[in-house]
């Protein structure tokens, strides 16, 4: 019995017109009351005082070479992580602790059933950079914590406020994030490792290198002593756009090597709402599981 599972997707970010890549020396100086490092550490304290989301999520990403898109409405609770979703009909449920770690999910469609899926399976992981376990904000912050590490010293010319952009009406920062030396290296599996594992070690995008090893033909095909190709950053270049109210990142725009990668952008985002427990459950008013 076949099942066509529609797009399941995460977390952060904003649309940045922008039609190559490029380096610092081109952005115009920006006079901020904030330096690169405040902003970012801003955004961090930010981000760890998130209990619960609201939003409708935006995602646009390069699937065999073509940008993919899909939308999403979603409630989610930081800790016990707790996660509801509906894609055009499509509802997704999962929380920490119960269904042996399965998302419960109704197809809306044939067959017509609900099925409980592994969220890094392949049905919920078909065509997507992500799972549902990177959503919100917080995957993010790592990756740019990665980000400031790999910068050291150098932290002012990687980040690089540009100055305020609008996002849906609201004022935001706009940064940018650039590793020009960006570039794929050899990395050699180790015993238990695979594509997730290694991407989720050294801060990468597990879609990226599975992409580009067109010899591996999933997260798991890879061995003990295989040299695969990783890059050394999880991307060329970022573009973000930070709201100034809530200092968390509401869109992004990633590019690597051949160009945009990903994008993502959050609308009618609501920081801390009320989110009653019942609405994590399958019998909520409103649900069809």
């Amino acid at each position: 019995m076949k099942f066509k599972f529609s797009r399941i997707i995460i977390f952060a970010v904003f649309t940045v017109t922008c039609g190559a890549l490029i380096s610092f020396s081109s952005f115009k100086k920006y006079d901020s009351a904030l330096d690169n490092r405040e902003l970012i550490n801003k955004v961090f304290e930010s981000v760890d005082n998130v209990k619960t989301l609201r939003y409708n999520l935006q995602v646009n990403e390069r699937i065999k070479g073509r940008m993919q898109h899909s939308e999403s409405k979603v409630k989610l609770q930081v800790s016990p992580r707790k996660l509801y979703l509906n894609i055009k009909g499509i509802e997704v449920l999962w929380t920490q602790g119960t269904n042996n770690g399965q998302a419960l999910v109704n197809p809306n469609s044939f067959p017509y059933i609900n099925l409980n899926l592994d969220p890094y399976g392949s049905l919920m992981r078909k065509d997507q950079h992500h799972t549902i376990h990177e959503m919100g904000f917080l995957y993010l912050a790592d990756i740019l914590k990665d980000g400031m590490k790999k910068s050291g010293v150098g932290l002012d010319k990687n980040f690089k406020i540009l100055g305020d952009e609008l996002c849906q009406d609201r004022p935001c920062y706009q940064l940018a994030i650039t590793f020009p030396d960006f570039a794929w290296i050899p990395y050699t599996v180790k015993n238990g490792e695979n594509i997730i594992t290694i991407a989720r070690k050294l801060r990468l995008s597990e879609y990226m290198i599975l992409e580009n090893n067109p010899k591996i033909s999933g997260y798991n095909d890879v061995k003990e002593g295989q040299v695969i190709q990783v890059p050394n950053a999880y991307a060329k270049l970022t573009l973000l756009l930070i709201d100034k109210e809530f200092m968390v990142p509401v869109s992004s725009k990633i590019f690597d090597d051949k160009g945009v990668f990903e994008m993502y952008e959050y609308h009618n985002l609501q920081i801390n709402p009320i989110i009653a427990p019942e609405e994590f459950t399958r019998n909520y008013k409103g649900y069809h599981f």
